[in-house]
């Protein structure tokens, strides 16, 4: 991850100790929960309320800075591997979640049969399975 304070400030969003710890937080911990992230921050700077980690969450995301997945069934989850349409693999006993890259080319990397009229610029793919550590207890 790039200097997080030069990040913000590219991006037009003021920098706070709370926005920097959360990029942190989120470059550290790579599809982390909101509650993850705020056990991070907070042992970095201190007191901040879950609130103010989500609203950092909401404005970095939107911002594009991170990127905010949620696969069915769970919380939702934030990495900083953005700029590219990277898809995930998610284990469906322990819920680890790893990065797997494009399935075919470039973004939007698959097809859709008809695009009813849309200009499509992303396809988001999760893959469902059963990681290594999980197969050995089945």
């Amino acid at each position: 991850m790039s200097d997080p304070a030069t990040m913000l400030r590219e991006s037009g969003v003021p920098i706070t100790a709370q926005r920097i710890a959360v990029l942190e937080a989120v470059s550290k911990h790579p599809h982390a929960t909101a509650d993850t992230i705020a056990g991070y921050v907070r042992g970095k700077i201190g007191t901040i309320s879950k609130q103010a980690v989500y609203d950092s969450l909401s404005t970095l995301s939107e911002k594009g800075l991170i990127r905010r997945i949620q696969p069915s069934g769970s919380a939702a989850l934030y990495e900083d591997r953005v700029g590219d349409n990277h898809h995930h693999l998610v284990c469906r006993v322990c819920s680890a979640t790893i990065d797997i890259d494009c399935a075919v080319g470039e973004a939007p990397c698959l097809h859709a049969a008809g695009d009813h009229g849309f200009k499509i610029d992303e396809a988001e793919v999760i893959y469902w399975g059963v990681c290594p550590t999980c197969q050995v207890v089945e």
